[in-house]
C-alpha cells in the first residue's frame, strides 16, 4: 500500500488514466444535498487567502499496472467514487459554462486536462470510466446540445442540473480556485501485496454508509479478473438487482432478499446488519464455478420476490389479487416460505388453485393474529421453518395441519376469539393500512363490484356514533348509554362505516344521516351501510349486533381450515407463556434464542434469562418497571436482598421469588423486550 497526499487537480490530470468505478461498487447516490455541502465547501475555501488546502478524505484504488488495449492505465476505485464523480461533475458544469461564456482557453484546458484522454480512442476518452447504468448519463452532460433531454433517471443528470445552476459567470473563478486546493489521500493498492477486500471492509467499518448488499456484491466480485467481474454481474448480480427492487418506490431491497434467502436456507434470521457476515461465512470461497453453483438458485428465486414485492408483474389477475392483499399487509416475514410455495407453482408441483388457497391461508392466519394482537415476532420464526412442514402429496393440507397445531403466542386465532376481540377492539386507531385492508375486505366480499378504499379520497371512514356528537345524541340514548358507548364502542367495527359523503353526515343525529337525500344510509349502495338503512335507533345493542353480523363475515372471509387436529405434543417444547405451573416441578432444557440451555431448575433459568437481557440492553432496566420488579441492585445488603445473585460484574438481583413469580417476572421482561417468542422450555419427565 502506498499513501500520499495529492491535490484533486493532480490526481485527475494525470495523462493516459482512466478511473474506472467497477461493476461491485455500490451506485452513483450522492444527493443534492451532499453535493450543496462540497460546493458550499469549495466556495469558502475559494474565497478565503488564508485558507491554503481542504481535506476531502481519501481516495483508495487498485493500481495494479494495468493497461487497456490504448494503453490507458485503469485505476480501479474501491473508495472515493462519490467524491470522484462529484468533481468530475463541477468540472464539466465549469466546461459547459466557459463553452457558454466563449471562453475557448477555459474550454479546452478542462476538457484536455480533466475529462478525457485526448489521443484515446473515441469510445475510451473519458476519463472517468462509471458503471453502464451511469455512463450514457456522463456523455450526455458533456456532448449534449443545450435543451435535450436525457431519456431515464440518473442521479448524475439530477446532480449535473444543480451545478449548472448554482455555478455562474459570478462566481466561476472562485469554483476554480477552491478546486485548485482541494486535497486528499491518495491510497494505491497492489492486488498481490495488499489484500482489497480486507481493506475495503475495514474502510467500511471506519464509516462507509455501505448496505449490506453493497458489501456482498463486493465480496462476489471484488477478487475475480475484469472479465470475469463483469461476466457474473452482467449473468447474475445485475439480475437480482433488478428483480430484488420496489418499483413503485424505484427503492432496492436486495439486502432484504439475500436475508430472506438466508433465512430460507439456514432456519435462522440473520440480524439485518449482519446479513453479510452471515453470507460471507456461508458462502467463503469466491471462484467463477463456487459464485455461479449458489448464485443460480439466488438469481432463479429472485423472480419470485419480485413478484411478491411487485404484485403488478404477475400477469395471473387471480393470483395477483392475493399478492396485492398481503403486499398491502406487509406480511414479509412469509416471502421466505412464499418464494418456495411460488417456486412450485411454477414447477407445476402444485395447480393455482393450491397456490392461491396458500395465499388466502397466509392472510387468514396473520390477519387473525392481528386483530388479536398477538405478537407480530412469533412469525419470523413461524414462516421461518413452515416449508419445511410441506408434504408435496398432500401440499395444503400439510401446511393447514402445522399453523393449527401451533399453541400460545404462535396459535392460528379460533373463530371464537375473533367473535369476541372484534367486539371491543379499537379498530379505528390500528395501522391505517390494516384498517383500510379490514373494510374494504368486508365491504367487497362477494361483491361483483368492488369498492376501492385505498387511495380514493372520496371514501372514507365514518364513525355511526360521531367522535364528536350532535347534543341530540345524549338526549336520544341518555348519559348512562351516550357515556359507555363513547368509551367502550366508539372506534370498534360495530361503531364504522363507509362513507363518500362523510362530510355532510358529520355529527348528526342518526335518523338525519340515515334519511339525508341521496347520501344517507338509506340511498347508499354499500354493504356496510345495509343494516343501518332499516334502523330507527343507534343505540348500543344494535352496535352489537352489527358487530356479530361483521364478525360472521370476517370468518367468511378470514377462514380458519376446516380440518381436525390437535395440537403437537411430540417434543413437550412449550412456551413459557403456554407452560404450565413450574412450582415443585424440574427443568430438561430449555431453548433462548435459538440456543439450547440445559439447566435443571427455574431458579439458574431465571438468572440465566436476565443476564442475557440485561446484556443486551442494559438501559431498558432503568426506564421501565422491570428493573423494580427484579430488584436490580449495585448494593443487596444497603437494599436489603435477601437472596442476591450476580447477573454481571456491577449489579445483583433478587432471588428469594417462588418459582411462578419467576416465571411471572421473565414473561414480563420478554414482553417488555419484545421477545415472547425467543424462550421454550421443557419439563423433566
Amino acid at each position: 500500500m502506498k499513501a500520499t497526499e495529492t491535490t484533486i487537480e493532480t490526481f485527475l490530470s494525470s495523462n493516459r488514466t482512466t478511473f474506472v468505478i467497477p461493476v461491485y461498487q455500490r451506485n452513483y447516490d450522492w444527493a443534492v444535498a451532499q453535493c450543496k455541502q462540497l460546493l458550499n465547501d469549495i466556495i469558502e475555501t475559494g474565497k478565503s487567502d488564508k485558507v491554503n488546502a481542504h481535506f476531502i478524505g481519501g481516495i483508495v484504488y487498485i493500481h495494479d499496472d494495468v493497461y487497456s488495449v490504448s494503453a490507458l492505465k485503469e485505476f480501479t476505485i474501491i473508495d472515493g467514487q462519490q467524491r470522484l464523480t462529484t468533481i468530475t461533475l463541477i468540472y464539466i458544469a465549469l466546461y459547459r459554462l466557459a463553452k457558454d461564456l466563449g471562453n475557448d482557453l477555459l474550454v479546452n484546458r478542462i476538457h484536455k486536462t480533466y475529462l478525457i484522454n485526448e489521443f484515446a480512442p473515441e469510445a475510451e476518452k473519458l476519463k472517468l470510466k462509471p458503471t453502464d447504468n451511469n455512463k450514457e448519463a456522463l456523455r450526455h452532460i458533456i456532448y449534449s446540445n443545450f435543451g435535450d433531454e436525457f431519456k431515464g433517471y440518473s442521479r448524475i443528470i439530477e446532480n449535473f442540473d444543480y451545478f449548472r445552476s448554482t455555478i455562474s459567470k459570478d462566481n466561476f473563478e472562485i469554483v476554480e480556485r477552491g478546486l485548485s486546493k482541494l486535497i486528499f489521500v491518495d491510497i494505491a493498492l497492489d492486488r498481490q501485496r495488499d489484500n482489497p477486500q480486507r481493506i475495503f471492509e475495514s474502510l467500511n467499518s471506519t464509516g462507509l454508509e455501505l448496505s449490506q448488499a453493497d458489501l456482498i456484491r463486493n465480496f462476489i466480485l471484488m477478487g475475480l479478473k475484469p472479465s470475469e467481474q463483469n461476466a457474473i454481474y452482467k449473468n447474475y448480480w445485475e439480475i437480482i438487482e433488478n428483480n430484488a427492487k420496489d418499483e413503485t418506490q424505484n427503492k432496492t431491497r436486495v439486502s432484504e432478499f439475500i436475508r430472506d434467502f438466508l433465512t430460507l436456507k439456514n432456519k435462522e434470521i440473520p440480524n439485518k446488519d449482519l446479513v453479510y457476515a452471515k453470507f460471507k461465512a456461508q458462502y467463503p470461497t469466491t471462484t467463477v464455478d463456487s459464485l455461479e453453483s449458489f448464485l443460480i438458485e439466488i438469481k432463479y428465486l429472485v423472480k419470485y420476490y419480485n413478484k411478491l414485492v411487485n404484485p403488478k408483474n404477475e400477469a395471473d389477475r387471480d393470483i395477483r389479487v392475493q399478492l396485492e392483499y398481503i403486499n398491502r399487509l406487509e406480511i414479509n416475514v412469509a416471502y421466505p416460505f412464499l418464494m418456495k410455495v411460488y417456486q412450485d407453482y411454477s414447477k407445476n408441483i402444485i395447480d393455482k388453485n393450491t397456490f392461491i388457497a396458500v395465499l388466502i391461508l397466509v392472510q387468514s392466519f396473520t390477519f387473525r393474529r392481528f386483530i388479536l394482537a398477538l405478537p407480530t415476532s412469533s412469525l419470523n420464526k413461524i414462516f421461518m421453518a413452515l416449508y419445511d412442514k410441506v408434504e408435496t402429496d398432500n401440499y395444503l393440507y400439510s401446511i393447514q395441519k402445522s399453523l393449527l397445531q401451533r399453541t400460545g403466542v404462535q396459535r392460528f386465532p379460533r373463530n371464537n376469539e375473533i367473535i369476541k376481540t372484534l367486539k371491543e377492539k379499537d379498530v379505528y386507531t390500528s395501522k391505517p393500512k390494516n384498517r383500510t385492508y379490514l373494510l374494504e375486505r368486508l365491504e367487497n366480499f362477494d361483491n361483483n363490484e368492488p369498492v376501492i378504499i385505498d387511495g380514493n379520497s372520496d371514501i372514507t371512514i365514518e364513525h355511526i356514533f360521531p367522535q364528536n356528537p350532535d347534543p341530540k345524541w345524549k338526549i336520544d340514548l341518555g348519559a348512562g348509554e351516550y357515556n359507555f358507548i363513547k368509551e367502550n364502542y366508539l372506534n370498534t367495527i360495530g361503531n364504522l362505516t363507509l362513507s363518500g359523503n362523510n362530510g355532510k353526515l358529520g355529527n348528526k343525529p342518526f335518523k338525519a344521516k340515515r334519511d339525508l337525500e341521496n347520501v344517507g344510509y338509506k340511498d347508499s349502495r354499500l354493504w356496510l351501510n345495509k343494516y343501518l338503512s332499516k334502523l330507527d335507533r343507534w343505540d348500543k345493542n344494535e352496535i352489537e349486533k352489527r358487530s356479530q353480523i361483521i364478525a360472521e363475515r370476517f370468518l367468511k372471509i378470514w377462514e380458519i381450515p376446516k380440518i381436525d387436529i390437535e395440537a403437537e405434543t411430540a417434543s413437550d417444547e412449550v412456551s413459557i407463556f403456554d407452560a404450565g405451573d413450574p412450582k415443585h416441578k424440574k427443568l430438561e432444557y430449555a431453548i433462548f434464542f435459538n440456543q439450547k440451555l440445559l439447566l435443571t431448575n427455574v431458579a439458574k433459568l431465571y438468572v440465566e434469562v436476565f443476564k442475557q437481557l440485561y446484556d443486551l440492553d442494559s438501559e431498558i432496566f432503568f426506564n421501565l418497571e422491570i428493573g423494580k420488579k427484579i430488584s436490580l441492585s449495585k448494593n443487596p445488603s444497603e437494599d436489603k436482598l435477601r437472596q442476591p445473585v450476580r447477573i454481571n460484574d456491577s449489579y445483583f438481583i433478587e432471588t428469594n421469588i417462588d418459582s411462578n413469580g419467576k416465571f411471572d417476572r421473565i414473561k414480563l421482561a420478554l414482553t417488555i423486550f419484545g421477545f415472547e417468542d425467543e424462550l421454550f422450555i421443557k419439563y423433566a419427565n
